[in-house]
């Protein structure tokens, strides 16, 4: 990642919370400890924001606290053409007239450019997803209520007696920050609360992610193996992960990039 790139997403991050550690840093930039110190102290230097023991914080501190996690404008760049991939298959799982929920994220955000033909009703709770949706397609959209995280693009509502337990769907779609013999898991608690509302008004449960995922962890689980029906992921996938899926009852589909996108990555 270029320097200018990660000093956006640690000047953002730092506009979150009130402190963010060195750790935290390194997992949103993907980069080494020696690399975010400098930046930090770069950082330090011109002012943008102040280095603390173990991290950094605004020179303003923030009002608002946000989520944990690199911001949607960041994510979306990351293993876009697997993601695309793994949302058409997506797709292909719906039938016209079925209700689902897609969770906010950037590889559900790729479902769209494949439900501009259909015609079904769709809980949401991301704006990116939303508005395609309303310009590009014929299906019912219904929003969630709550607060708008600008960074993550979505509405989170930690409240029981929001629009969220008035509706049913066939399927949840959602992603994850990691998935492995515990489960999936997130990276804020918010997140988890919301979404576990979400996972109660669905059938079936239906995880896009990317292989990368699967060599991911966090502290946080959102619910085990057992709740999943079927996971979506690339061909990067390892023999010993796709057997984990398997024997907890899993279903598991392998997206293959189109020839348009191979040759595109080739080009």
């Amino acid at each position: 990642m270029h320097e200018k790139e990660r000093h956006r997403i640690i000047l953002s991050a730092v506009q979150e919370k009130p402190v963010v550690t060195v750790q935290e840093m390194v997992d949103l930039t993907e980069s080494s400890e020696a690399t975010i110190r400098r930046d930090i102290a770069a950082l330090h230097v011109q002012k943008r924001l102040r280095r603390v023991r173990g991290g950094a914080e605004a020179i303003s501190p923030p009002q608002f606290i946000g989520l944990a996690g690199r911001p949607f404008s960041v994510n979306e760049t990351i293993n876009a053409s697997q993601k695309r991939a793994i949302a058409r298959e997506a797709v292909e799982l719906c039938g016209d007239g079925e209700p689902i929920i897609i969770n906010g994220g950037t590889t559900t955000f790729q479902m769209v450019h494949f439900l501009t033909g259909r015609r079904m009703p769709i809980f949401t709770n991301s704006f990116p997803i939303a508005e395609h949706l309303l310009k590009h397609s014929k299906n019912t959209v219904m929003l969630s209520g709550g607060t708008i995280y600008r960074e993550q693009n979505i509405i989170l509502s930690p409240f029981d007696n929001d629009v969220t337990r008035n509706f049913y769907a066939r399927r949840m779609f959602m992603g994850a920050q990691g998935l492995g013999p515990l489960g999936l898991m997130e990276g804020d608690p918010l997140l988890i609360q919301a979404e576990q509302k979400l996972i109660d008004q669905a059938d079936e449960l239906v995880v896009l992610v990317d292989s990368s995922k699967f060599r991911k962890r966090s502290s946080l689980i959102l619910c085990g193996l057992s709740r999943i029906a079927t996971v979506i992921t690339d061909d990067g996938i390892e023999d010993r992960e796709a057997k984990m899926l398997e024997t907890a009852g899993v279903t598991l589909i392998v997206a293959r990039k189109s020839a348009k996108e191979e040759s595109s990555l080739q080009a």
